[in-house]
């Protein structure tokens, strides 16, 4: 499961960067102008925070995947990971309109690479809690 847990950890990192170009891919310059300030800066600064949780997760699968493995603490550290990714999962399906996607093959490939994801970091960690 280190090999698992270590790939994620990478995936991570790089999920983690792919948010720097958020703001320009969005075309956040013209979309959030007709926000108030404090929804304006409250999602800059929230999409700010979620790319730094994911590359702390992401550096500590890659430098600590034997202690998450091996370890109690580890595990339980790897309980928190299942639920977090397993909601995020639940979200891709439940959070975002089918219209996002639908009829679109981009999106599509997009919506269910993600999906994909979601539920191979959630089945990685569940495992690694489970395995003992």
């Amino acid at each position: 499961m280190e090999i698992h847990v270590c790939f994620i950890g990478v995936l991570l990192v790089l999920l983690a960067l792919l948010h720097i170009g958020f703001p320009r891919y969005f075309n956040w310059e013209q979309e959030l102008k007709t926000l108030s300030l404090i929804n304006r800066q409250m999602l800059i600064i929230h999409c700010f925070f979620i790319a730094m949780v994911l590359l702390l997760m992401g550096i500590l699968c890659i430098s600590s995947a034997t202690e998450l493995t091996q370890t109690s603490i580890g595990r339980k550290i790897c309980l928190g990971f299942a639920i977090f990714w397993t909601l995020r999962l639940l979200i891709q399906f439940f959070g975002y309109s089918a219209l996002l996607w639908k009829g679109k093959k981009r999106e599509t490939f997009v919506h269910f690479l993600f999906a994909f994801l979601w539920t191979y970091f959630s089945a990685v960690f569940w495992l690694v809690y489970f395995k003992n």
